[in-house]
């Protein structure tokens, strides 16, 4: 089965499904969750009604209008699905959780039904995953609904070097929604500016380093980079192991802490999530407090600052509104130990090698791509693959040993000590914190395929490489472009920044709706 993406037309699907009649009836703009269910509960409009107007919205913006090439795929069986909730609705009033809630997947998360998994690549584009990712099951168990998959920076941004973040030889470039022109970060870049366009009401997306939180941030989002292990893995293309994890995307806390429910759970295809028993809550949202911020002790990281005075103004707001609902803010240097950065950059190439093949040895004898020495084959032999960027990473991730190679070892218990126990961890210790705050990235970029990204700053390593929570919340404005505000901490300490991001979220409330300026 081939699918020709760039002329699959959404219209199909609304000349079969849509009812014309609908549309404009439902004000999807900013909806979130508790809205969306109390219509359903109230019969104001069916799931149905509601994932129509979301093809449609689709339509008119990701693939006309502003086009802004987030969706790579709506899902053949999203209406469907919606109908068999209506029946559900029907029958009992009684609801929760992701009931109805429609859901848009990164293109790196396995779905077992008519849609690819590609991770952007044109070498998967026919790649038919044999079942579902867990993070898929789990939504269909709460009976959300997956809308489609999204675009992302091809392989999540770990391809080669001097990369636009949003694009893939599959997908093509994604825009920022609030200035068209500028680049929307990644490698969830779809994720992010799906939920910014209100394309959907919520996202997954994936991090490794910064994948989460900085297309959050540039969209005028929420993002939730949980602790490695608090979400399975398994069914995601891989990167690292180590650092790997799905998370929630969202326009609120409190809808990404609901998505963030569904997704969480052991799973004994990933064996990270054995370390999160014990500290799996069954409803985050119980952490929603506005008095959140109330006698906390939060660090400021400061090598994020100095590098952009608007977005510095913009900290220093923020600081102003923390400390008026009750923290204390102190300002921390570095964390972690010097070479922490190597360390990760390694163990992300020896994990990438090992992971990849798995991956692709998971997808049965009929994958279209069989090991790691065949992707770099396709790459050279693709009319597009390689006409702007290279693969520089895959192939230095070819050369490297397996996983029981002695030298992995020895550079994993560096990175572990370095961005742990001699890390957050000790920085956290030594100052009391209950959680860490700095800039998530600066205003977005132009895009620009000669030069590649821009970043000026980032705050997502720590954490990252740590394998530890960050949350980001919109912090404010450059000009039309959004800045987030990036709160992380410790290990499985999830309810405690939630607690102090949605303090902070529902005292200061930056979050605007995107204008898809030119």
């Amino acid at each position: 089965m081939k699918i020709n993406f760039k002329s699959f037309t959404y219209s199909i699907l609304i000349a079969l499904f849509v009812n014309v009649s609908t549309f404009g009836q439902i004000n999807l703009e900013e909806m979130d969750i508790q809205t969306l269910q109390q219509g359903y509960k109230t019969g104001k409009f069916t799931v149905s009604q509601v994932v129509e107007a979301y093809i449609k919205r689709i339509e008119e913006i990701d693939q006309s209008g502003p086009e802004l090439n987030s969706v790579i795929m709506v899902n053949p069986d999203a209406l469907t699905r919606a109908k068999e909730l209506d029946i559900l609705l029907k029958k009992n009033k009684k609801m929760g959780g992701m009931f109805g809630v429609p859901v848009l997947l990164k293109d790196n998360l396995d779905t077992h039904d008519k849609m690819p998994t590609t991770a952007g690549s044109r070498a998967l584009m026919n790649s038919f995953p044999l079942k579902d990712s867990k993070v898929a099951e789990q939504l269909r168990d709460a009976n959300a609904i997956i809308l489609g998959k999204t675009n992302l920076s091809e392989w999540a941004n770990f391809r080669g070097q001097k990369s636009s973040s949003g694009w893939s030889g599959l997908g093509g470039q994604t825009k920022n929604p609030y200035v068209t022109d500028c680049n929307p970060c990644g490698s969830s870049a779809g994720s992010g500016v799906a939920v910014s366009a209100n394309l959907s009401m919520v996202a997954i997306g994936t991090e490794t380093n910064g994948s989460i939180v900085c297309p959050s941030s540039a969209n005028g989002i929420v993002g939730i980079k949980p602790t490695v292990g608090l979400v399975s893995r398994s069914g995601v293309i891989p990167i690292s192991s180590t650092q790997d994890t799905p998370g929630p995307m969202a326009k609120s806390v409190a809808d990404a802490a609901i998505c963030l429910n569904a997704i969480t759970g052991y799973d004994a295809a990933d064996i990270k999530t054995v370390e999160a028993k014990g500290f799996i809550q069954k409803d985050y949202t119980k952490f929603l407090d506005k008095n959140g911020l109330k006698n906390k002790r939060i660090g400021l990281y400061m090598p994020p600052m100095g590098k952009l005075p608007e977005v510095d103004k913009l900290v220093y707001k923020a600081i102003e509104d923390l400390k008026s609902q009750g923290a204390e803010v102190v300002q921390i240097s570095e964390i972690g130990e010097s070479k922490v950065g190597e360390y990760s950059f390694e163990i992300m190439l020896y994990e990438y090698k090992a992971g990849l093949n798995d991956y692709f040895k998971s997808l049965g004898p009929n994958a279209p791509i069989k090991n790691l020495e065949e992707l770099i084959a396709f790459n050279k032999s693709d009319s597009i693959e390689l006409k702007y960027f290279n693969q520089r990473y895959l192939e230095m991730a070819l050369e490297k040993e397996d996983l029981d190679s002695p030298k992995y070892k020895e550079v994993l218990a560096n990175l572990l000590r370095g961005s742990r126990e001699n890390g957050l961890d000790k920085v956290m210790a030594e100052n009391k914190l209950d959680a860490i705050i700095a800039p998530t990235g600066g205003p977005a970029w132009k895009t620009n395929w000669e030069t590649g990204d821009t970043f000026h700053i980032g705050s997502s390593s720590p954490a990252a490489r740590a394998g530890y929570p960050n949350i980001t919340v919109p912090m404010g404005f450059v000009g039309e472009l959004p800045v987030g505000l990036s709160f992380f901490g410790k290990a499985f300490s999830e309810p405690t920044l939630i607690s102090i991001a949605y303090a902070y979220e529902q005292a200061t409330k930056h979050r605007k709706v995107p204008k898809f300026l030119k």
